[in-house]
């Protein structure tokens, strides 16, 4: 039985700028692999957990690329898009700690906390940069041979 995905990747979700956009996808894939194995796992709290902190480690790789763009092209609102990003991360961090103590987690919340996150930061917070981004230079597409892009095939 195939477990239909939590999120979709849209055109809308797109920011622009393939190499974010990529790790955008990939997000959205592990969020949907974490809904997975939350059905299909139940309350198994190791997997649950390794799913959840592969998750988590992939955001922080992704916010640290973000953030180095950020500051290189001298975005604007670099500060208050970090603090947003550690804020996202704390949240995340806390669902965690709350599986590690009580064994257990709830879907629902946990799900709900990530789709609003990953959809409402991509099309309310990342979409504000890519302009400014494009306009110091940054690539629509990958150029041959860039080096980020090996990180996220």
């Amino acid at each position: 039985m195939s477990i239909p995905n939590y999120i979709e990747w849209t055109d809308d979700l797109s920011v622009g700028i393939q190499e974010i956009d990529e790790q955008h996808k990939y997000l959205v894939q592990l969020v949907n692999e974490l809904n997975a194995q939350l059905l299909t796992q139940g309350n198994q709290r190791d997997i649950i957990e390794e799913a959840l902190d592969r998750l988590m480690r992939y955001t922080e790789t992704h916010f640290v690329v973000e953030e180095s763009l950020m500051r290189i092209l001298g975005y604007p609102d670099y500060e208050p898009h970090k603090q947003h990003h550690e804020d996202l991360l704390r949240m995340a961090h806390d669902f965690r700690e709350q599986l590690r103590h009580d064994g257990k987690i709830s879907r629902i919340e946990l799900m709900e906390f990530l789709h609003k996150w990953l959809t409402h930061h991509i099309l309310k917070e990342d979409t504000q940069y890519s302009e400014h981004f494009l306009s110091r230079g940054a690539q629509r597409s990958w150029l041959k041979g860039a080096w980020l892009k090996k990180f996220w095939k």
